[in-house]
């Protein structure tokens, strides 16, 4: 069991998998990292010597910013975008798909729950107006 940067990585898994597991590590950058420190890519995990692990973990420390640090940085730059009322500030103010996704259609799970706006059937109409004239009546004594 071998923790990085507060991400305990799977001691079964292929360290080319298991460095994905740290936010902002893909595959390519994965197999860059291990290009550059000389480790075999389909290596597990628990057959990863200690030098090999302290020489990835600089590696990863010197080149990349990965998990809180990179959260902030992308929570910084979006910020600024909404500071400065661009587009895609205004987008992401408004919560809706920033890079020119359709809405008309699809954005379900950044639009929310569909709501009815102007085609109600007759039988809905009366109903409405019974409710109305319910609470009206209610309110007259």
């Amino acid at each position: 069991m071998i923790r990085v940067h507060g991400i305990i990585l799977p001691d079964n898994k292929e360290i080319r998998y298991a460095l994905t597991l740290l936010y902002g590590i893909g595959f390519s950058r994965a197999d860059r990292i291990l290009d550059e420190v000389k480790v075999e890519k389909n290596k597990k995990v628990s057959q990863i010597s200690e030098d090999e692990i302290k020489k990835i973990v600089n590696l990863i420390d010197k080149e990349y910013r990965i998990e809180g640090d990179l959260k902030e940085e992308i929570n910084a730059n979006i910020k600024v975008l909404k500071d400065i009322a661009c587009y895609r500030g205004i987008r992401h103010i408004r919560n809706l798909p920033v890079k020119g996704q359709r809405t008309r259609s699809n954005a379900r799970t950044k639009r929310g729950k569909r709501k009815t706006v102007g085609a109600l059937k007759k039988e809905m109409w009366s109903k409405l107006k019974r409710a109305g004239q319910k609470t009206a009546d209610q309110k007259k004594p």
